[in-house]
This record gives structure tokens, C-alpha cells and sequence, in this order.
């Protein structure tokens, strides 16, 4: 087989809109930079496996209006803030109250604005992309947020699987928020000839949050369920419940990780996360039995407007002029030995 077809990054397209395709070995991947940089599709293309929940090719158009259920979104900031208020260093931003529903702003701006390509390739280690938001005066988010910064996120395809680093660097002369998580869309089932009555997943999750009406926290903890406690140890259904839950995280030897495993064949997906997210949402839509997101998350939901705990407990991290911060996550599969 000539090299060209067991390694390559190319520009494509995926339902009529561009896209960055990668292929390395077994695995393919694409990404869809006007639609929030969004990671929608990893596969291996020999069994057969589609890891993230797509979109399809003939269904983008409901990628544009929910792009946050689809792939691997960015979330910044983060899930929920209560009437839109981000108090920050003596100030009250304003952002837009997005949820009707319970009055609330939800998950930013980048996971449904275009992304700037600055590069991709391949070669015999790895395929990658590389992508960036740079946000000045004048970009839509600053309006909202007006800081200077540079987030890029790198994906890159290799045998060991899907790897993600994010770094966001604040260019500007203040104190920033650094606030992130991602809303990744898990397949379960994953495999062909399969059904979710043959997955479990586990977690490391630590204590469960309390929300209230609003989907806010009361500043409560609540006990764990037995099968929340099973998501924690050896392993549940993802559908167990209809879940939209937030945990504290408590890596489990030294890791943050998701762990997706078919009782019938044993194949088993790990999504590891790296430990600067101190959180996990994990929400089923209803316990539908088709895909779940297990979503990594640096801060406690509506951090900036919590009192009488502290910054480091709750994710409310600063990112000071000049200061990079950085992360790397990996989707990767074990095989039945």
C-alpha cells in the first residue's frame, strides 16, 4: 500500500461544507472549521466503529442549529450563568440570557462560530490539524468578554488514537477568566451489530452537585445513587437513568477518564481527559440509548457567581497577561485480550 493512502490530512468536504479529513492507519477523523472547529466524526474504518455521534453527511443542517450534540464542541465558558451575570475582578459582564427556558446564558459562543485553519499534515507518525481563535476588539465574543486571547486546539490521528491539545493564551494586559469544558458526543453503541443493552461506562466521578429548578447550583451536594456509585467503580449503563448531572472529578490512579466498554466483544473506548477538569457533566438526552456526553469541565456551573468557596474548589481559574494554559485529552481504544 503506498504511503499516501495509510497517512493523509486533506482538505474536503462533509455535507457540502468544508472540512479538514483525516486518515492514519485504520483511523479517519474530520473537522468542520466553520462550525465551531467541531472534531464531528473519528472511526476505524476496518470494524467498522464510529466513536462520536455525527451528524451524517446528509443531515448538517441539524448540525447548524444544535451544533453542541454533535462531535466534540467547545464550550467557552462553560454550561450555565445565571442571568447571563460573569462577575469578574470588580466587574459584571453581560451575557446573553440564551436559555429562555430557566433564564440563564448557556455554553458560550465558539462551539457554533467559524475557526481559522493554520495548518495541517501528515507524515508516518501522525495526521493533525491545527485551528485557532484569536479574540481582539472587534471579534464577536469580545463584545461580551473583551479580552485578548488566542485559543488553539491540535488534533492528530495516530495508532494510539485521537489525541486533543488545547492551548489558550491570554495576549491582553488583564487578568482573564479561563473557563472550559467539552460537550463530546459519545456513541454508544459504537459498534456495528451491537445495542446499548451491551455497554457500560465508568466514570471518575467524585461527589454529585445539586441543581436546582434552574439548573444551577444550590450549593449542595447530593449522595450517590447505587448505580451512580457502579458509573463510579466497575461500571453501569449510560442510560441507567435520564441523566444531566454534574460530579465533582476524582481521577482514579493518577487519571480523568470515561471508560466505554462492550460486555460482548470487550472492546473498550477510553476517553482520557487530563486532570485540570475538576468537573464532569454527563448528560444522555434522555436516556435515548443511541449516545451520551460525558463532558470534562473546569468549573463548577455558574462559578463566577458562587460565594464562600474558594477559586481553586470551584474552577473559577485566572489566566494572567502573558500566561499559557495547556491540555491534552485522548479517545483511544483498548482491545479484548
Amino acid at each position: 500500500m503506498a504511503l499516501e493512502q495509510i497517512y493523509s490530512a486533506t482538505e474536503g468536504v462533509y455535507g457540502g461544507l468544508a472540512a479538514i479529513k483525516l486518515k492514519h492507519g485504520a483511523y479517519e477523523a474530520a473537522l468542520i472549521p466553520e462550525i465551531g472547529g467541531n472534531l464531528v466524526s473519528f472511526r476505524d474504518v476496518e470494524r467498522n466503529h464510529q466513536y462520536l455521534r455525527e451528524p451524517g453527511e446528509d443531515n448538517v443542517e441539524e448540525l447548524k442549529a444544535n451544533p453542541g450534540i454533535y462531535g466534540i464542541p467547545v464550550l467557552f465558558p462553560p454550561n450555565r450563568y445565571e442571568d447571563g451575570k460573569f462577575p469578574w475582578n470588580g466587574e459584571v459582564y453581560q451575557l446573553p440570557v440564551n436559555e429562555e427556558a430557566t433564564g440563564n446564558h448557556l455554553h458560550g459562543f465558539l462551539h457554533y462560530i467559524p475557526w481559522n485553519v493554520v495548518s495541517y499534515g501528515a507524515n508516518d507518525q501522525e495526521s493533525y490539524v491545527i485551528i485557532e481563535q484569536v479574540v481582539r476588539e472587534g471579534h464577536e465574543y469580545y463584545q461580551y468578554l473583551p479580552f485578548e486571547y488566542t485559543i488553539r486546539l491540535r488534533y492528530t490521528l495516530n495508532a494510539a488514537g485521537l489525541q486533543q491539545q488545547i492551548t489558550i493564551e491570554n495576549e491582553g494586559q488583564t487578568s482573564m477568566p479561563n473557563l472550559l469544558a467539552f460537550h463530546t458526543a459519545i456513541n454508544a453503541p459504537f459498534e456495528p451489530n451491537s445495542t446499548a443493552a451491551d455497554y457500560v461506562a465508568k466514570a471518575t466521578i467524585g461527589q454529585r452537585i445539586e441543581l436546582n429548578e434552574r439548573n444551577l447550583p444550590t450549593g449542595n451536594t447530593q449522595p450517590l445513587t447505587d448505580e451512580e456509585v457502579l458509573l463510579k467503580t466497575e461500571g453501569v449503563s449510560p442510560y441507567f437513568a435520564s441523566m444531566d448531572n454534574h460530579y465533582t472529578a476524582e481521577p482514579q490512579n493518577g487519571r480523568n477518564y470515561m471508560e466505554l466498554t462492550n460486555t460482548i466483544s470487550g472492546t473498550k473506548l477510553v476517553y482520557d481527559v487530563g486532570t485540570s477538569y475538576k468537573h464532569w457533566m454527563i448528560w444522555n438526552n434522555n436516556a435515548c440509548e443511541q449516545f451520551f456526553c460525558p463532558e470534562p469541565q473546569m468549573n463548577l456551573v455558574n462559578a463566577p457567581n458562587v460565594s464562600g468557596r474558594s477559586s481553586e474548589e470551584i474552577g473559577l481559574v485566572a489566566l494572567e497577561p502573558g500566561e499559557i494554559f495547556e491540555e491534552s485529552s485522548r479517545l483511544y481504544i483498548v482491545n479484548p485480550k
